[in-house]
């Protein structure tokens, strides 16, 4: 089922999620859900917050060299944890909470990432390039901020006042 996506300035995306306790069928189907909602608003992460779910879960499923998204790339994230964080890299990110606004964000270049699955089997992944870029945008969620956040103060007012222009032309 695809779930509604909340969108800033929407005061929920500031909460900071719990852990996930419970890895039963309804987590499951939440997930599922997610995976659904994601790749039908052409994204290529989500955080369960973004969904209006307070919990320590994110997926991500990075295209693969044609560019094309497979349920089999589908990482499910729970509880996550980032370890050696490496290097530095600039990436223009977007947002499916912060629709049609693109900037470029410094990121860590490489991580460790220990994690539980949607069974909480403790797992461990070395990521870098998207894969790392995309977990850190995920987990920034998880602790109730945006990749806006990130930005420069100039930068930043410049944007909040580009976004009520778009939020206004909208209605």
């Amino acid at each position: 089922m695809k779930l509604p996506i909340i969108t800033y300035p929407d005061k929920q995306l500031k909460s900071v999620s719990k852990e996930v306790t419970n890895f039963d069928t309804e987590l499951h189907t939440f997930l599922d859900d997610m995976f659904e909602t994601m790749m039908g608003n052409n994204g290529i992460g989500l955080a369960a917050i973004q969904v209006a779910r307070p919990i320590r879960a994110l997926i991500l499923c990075i295209p693969d060299e044609e560019g094309e998204q497979k349920k089999e790339n589908l990482l499910e994230i729970l509880n996550p944890l980032i370890k050696t964080p490496q290097g530095v890299t600039t990436y223009q990110e977007g947002c499916l909470s912060v629709p049609g606004f693109y900037e470029d964000i410094e990121r860590f270049e490489s991580l460790t990432l220990h994690y539980q699955d949607r069974h909480g089997k403790e797992c461990t992944l070395e990521a870098n390039e998207l894969l790392a870029i995309a977990i850190q945008h995920e987990m920034d969620h998880l602790e109730g901020k945006l990749f806006i956040e990130k930005l420069t103060y100039n930068r930043r007012k410049k944007f909040e006042k580009e976004y009520k222009k778009a939020l206004k032309e909208k209605k």
